[in-house]
């Protein structure tokens, strides 16, 4: 039979249907203690050295690595990253048993509370019909879980700035702080750009150079001037709020949507190096002009 590719929009036959039990404890349970036999004293000397502080930077790093996995569309790479990141929730509450705080219990108890009380419309008698009743009967439980001293409270610090920004401008819309039309956002865009422009260029109006790769690069002198330096990052921010802003009225996650052009660029350089090193040659022996046309020629091949 031809192999028929299944997508994300073919709905699937069965839904909502958990693991095998026993099967699902034994392997939990399995990796529970094997994380706890790795703290132990006859355990390994670097997960005993580990705190919740010093875990922190590899919890991130995992939850972006899995990222890229979902990206990838690799089930056996998703499976594995996936793995990781679990890894990382039993091993802090591990740490946090050793130092005789909580263990993994009273987390998997507040989060399993936590999802029940905040869909009422499934495992109560509220109703919910569309997207946006689900997120504001999540909104009503959360504000009676936490009292908080302001409409932007709750973002972690710790997001990366563009995610941060759609946390941001979000939670500013959601009291009604938000442009009463999308569209004038690119009033914004064209405002933010000319500011820009006047800190950048002496007259404020960027120069007409067309795009092209004739040439040599030119060298980019630093801004010698620690005050315009500043009101340059100001602006370039203010910007990029902007643009962060335009992908939430689109309904884009701008994070995503960073991460898509990244990872085209990435192949399309990579086959900028691996057509010059089928014929011998170093990416740095190339001229702009061939390299530009190779990027060309990878970016042609992937309509194909």
């Amino acid at each position: 039979m031809p192999h028929t590719e299944k997508t994300p929009s073919d709905p699937p036959s069965e839904m909502g249907i958990p693991p095998e039990s026993q099967k699902l404890s034994e392997v939990f349970v399995q990796l529970v203690e094997v994380v706890a036999r790795l703290r132990s004293p006859t355990g390994c000397p670097w997960d005993r050295q580990q705190t919740l502080e010093s875990i922190k930077p590899y919890t991130l790093e995992e939850t972006y690595e899995l990222l890229e996995a979902i990206d990838s569309g690799d089930d056996e790479l998703i499976i594995e990253e996936l793995g990781d990141v679990l890894l990382q929730v039993v091993l802090d509450a591990q740490i946090a048993a050793d130092e005789r705080r909580f263990d993994l219990i009273p987390v998997i108890e507040r989060i399993t509370e936590k999802l029940i009380r905040r869909h009422p419309h499934v495992f109560s008698d509220a109703q919910a019909e569309t997207p946006e009743d689900v997120h504001r009967h999540w909104d009503h439980a959360k504000g009676q879980e936490k009292q908080r001293p302001s409409a932007l409270s709750g973002i972690p610090p710790a997001l990366p700035a563009l995610a941060h920004t759609k946390k941001l401008s979000s939670k500013a819309a959601k009291v009604g702080f938000d442009w009463p039309r999308r569209e004038m956002l690119f009033d914004k865009l064209r405002e933010e750009i000319s500011e820009l422009a006047d800190e950048l260029f002496p007259d404020g109006e960027v120069p007409d150079v067309p795009a092209s790769v004739a040439g040599q690069v030119e060298t980019d002198e630093p801004i010698s001037d620690a005050a315009q330096q500043s009101r340059i990052e100001n602006e370039l921010g203010d910007l990029l709020f902007v643009v962060a802003n335009i992908a939430r009225r689109w309904k884009i996650d701008p994070e995503q949507a960073l991460r898509k052009s990244n990872a085209k660029f990435t192949a399309r350089f990579r086959y900028i190096e691996d057509q010059l090193t089928t014929v011998g040659r170093d990416i740095r022996e190339a001229t702009l002009d061939e390299m530009e046309a190779l990027y060309q020629q990878g970016k042609a091949k992937e309509n194909h």
